[in-house]
């Protein structure tokens, strides 16, 4: 069974083709991390996944059930908008900005989703909230508002709200792009150890080290397509195409 699986998704806006024919199958438990230049549709395909852009074309499935099926925007397939609902909260989503609750301290911003969207006690909440802010190292700055910690501690708040509704799949949309440089690390390290704990992932990263380090595959997206996929050792040190030849040359100088 697979974990989620896309098959020839393909997006426009207007005149501007921005996904072209774009398929991929993630399992269980496995890291793919999609690298690629700006522009390339990484990040749309992100936000397609879990419908935060809609499909025009293709077919998604989450856990081999079919959740869309598109052909020139016409729905080919019906399910009910519940339904639909508890299969996409089994994706948690962190993206290039914190998007934290300003007004509200690190624990409530962690603890609101599971009670408000999954009806979860508060009790119940707060222990699983603490308990994922410890394991993102932040177990001290619970009483915190957003505005007096890091950008890196910040994204690790937005990585513990988004366990909080226990997924079993994570995107990452460049979640470290919007950091200082000597941040990185430390939200590099969380997820990390998310996928050393056995968390499916769809990481879309300019973090090349950290691609080649956690990655069971990576993909290689240019201009809407899918030019190549492999394991890390064969993307990052024998690429088949061009593109990604030079693309790598550019930013491993």
């Amino acid at each position: 069974m697979s974990m989620i699986r896309a098959e020839h998704i393909a997006i426009s806006f207007g005149d501007l083709h921005v996904l072209k024919d774009v398929s991929l199958t993630v399992n269980p438990k496995e890291v793919v991390c999609i690298i690629g230049p700006s522009g390339a549709g990484k990040s749309t395909f992100l936000r397609t996944l879990n419908h935060l852009e809609p499909v025009k074309n293709g077919k998604i499935f989450v856990e081999d059930k079919l959740l869309d099926d598109y052909t020139d925007g016409v729905c080919n397939y019906k399910i009910s908008k519940k339904e639909r609902n508890t299969i996409l909260l089994e994706m948690g989503m962190v993206f290039q900005r914190f998007n934290l609750f300003p007004h509200k301290t690190v624990l409530q911003n962690v603890m609101i989703a599971p009670m408000h969207v999954k009806g979860l006690e508060k009790n119940k909440a707060k222990e699983l909230a603490i308990d994922l802010l410890n394991r993102v190292g932040l177990g001290d700055k619970i009483n915190e508002y957003p505005s007096k910690l890091s950008g890196g501690q910040q994204q690790r708040v937005a990585i513990a709200r988004a366990l909080a509704m226990e997924p079993k799949i994570m995107l990452f949309d460049e979640p470290t792009s919007a950091l200082d440089p000597e941040l990185v690390g430390e939200v590099l390290s969380v997820m990390k150890q998310l996928a050393e704990d056995g968390m499916t992932m769809i990481v879309v990263t300019h973090e090349m080290g950290f691609a080649k380090e956690v990655a069971d595959r990576v993909v290689f997206m240019e201009k809407g397509y899918i030019v190549e996929e492999g394991a890390p050792e064969e993307i990052f040190n024998a690429p088949k195409s061009e593109r990604l030849q030079q693309f790598l040359k550019s930013i491993l100088k």
